[in-house]
């Protein structure tokens, strides 16, 4: 399950991909659609979010910043 980490309540528009970047804000570019290419990133709002390894980190449904931890190590069925 995740769990939240930031209340930022960010309002996604039509045609962008949201994103944690690098500096733990919240940033968005145009999705690639066909023959465009997709558009160069824009900070949304600065939240300067430190990132715990081992944990992935998303925007939820209500605009806000949540992590889940990440599966690693799992055997096959083989």
């Amino acid at each position: 399950m995740a769990e939240k980490v930031a209340k930022v309540g960010v309002k996604r528009e039509k045609g962008f991909l949201y994103y944690l970047d690098k500096e733990g804000d919240v940033s968005r570019a145009t999705m690639a659609r066909g023959n465009e290419k997709g558009g160069s990133p824009e900070k949304v709002i600065k939240v300067g979010i430190s990132r715990e390894k081992g944990f992935l980190y998303f925007l939820d449904k209500e605009g806000d910043v949540s992590r889940a931890k990440m599966a690693r190590g799992r055997k096959s069925k083989n």
